[in-house]
């Protein structure tokens, strides 16, 4: 039995008969959402029946909702960006190095720090988290995301060249490469990661393999041709 009884999540079955289950303190609704996860997960403990992958997957992104949206399409006001239809590969890597600190700890990077604290929260309980949120996530139905960022898709078409080798002609995404795709998901977020980037806010850590095969294509790019490019990634939905 838990140290505190009561406040415990767990369903009464689980706790100590003696003690009756109270709760009065009110949570904010991301914290709701991550209680009631943690209370599916440990229902399925007691019942020797845990949650499919799916309905758990379904059950886990209600702590993405908050931000991401319940359609997965993001927000920008918050810098939450659309992750509805993202191959499950992308999800779970990034996941894992929010959890890790190799993403989400540089100060100035104020989206990732808030994603981080709902990324580690996934580390909690059974394994293999990441991966039903993932799923998740790519079984979701793309959302279109708009356009934010008007600029010269023409001359960001060359520039594309050098990100073609890697994302794909058709800005699909490579997995070999871990190159996720691009034309899915908002220009105002690529234009925002190309100068996380360029800055060294993403990609600097040593851990991130992949992240540092990134940055220095980043390095070469002003302002004016990182809006360029991602105009032109625009075109390839």
């Amino acid at each position: 039995y838990v140290a505190n009884p009561e406040k415990c999540f767990l369903p009464a079955s689980c706790r100590r008969p003696d003690k009756p289950r109270t709760l009065t303190m009110a949570y904010p609704r991301n914290v709701r959402s991550l209680a009631a996860v943690l209370l599916l997960m440990g229902a399925g403990a007691c019942s020797g029946a845990p949650a499919t992958s799916a309905a758990l997957g379904e059950e886990l992104f209600e702590t993405c909702a908050p931000c991401h949206g319940s359609n997965g399409g993001g927000n920008i006001d918050i810098g939450a960006p659309t992750i509805a239809g993202l191959p499950s590969w992308y999800v779970v890597t990034q996941l894992e190095k929010f959890q890790n600190g190799v993403r989400g700890k540089h100060p100035d990077d104020l989206a990732g720090l808030r994603m981080r604290p709902m990324a580690v929260s996934l580390q909690f309980g059974a394994p293999g988290q990441n991966e039903a949120v993932a799923e998740h996530i790519a079984g979701m139905t793309r959302v279109d995301p708009g356009r934010a960022v008007l600029a010269n898709a023409g001359a960001g078409a060359g520039r594309y060249q050098v990100c073609a080798v890697c994302h794909g002609a058709d800005a699909q995404g490579n997995a070999d490469l871990h190159a996720p795709p691009l034309a899915v998901t908002n220009d105002w977020y690529l234009l925002e990661q190309l100068r996380k980037f360029k800055s060294g806010i993403r990609g600097a850590d040593p851990l991130d393999t992949w992240g540092a095969t990134m940055r220095p294509n980043t390095l070469a790019l002003d302002e004016t041709a990182m809006q360029d490019v991602v105009a032109y990634i625009q075109t390839l939905r």
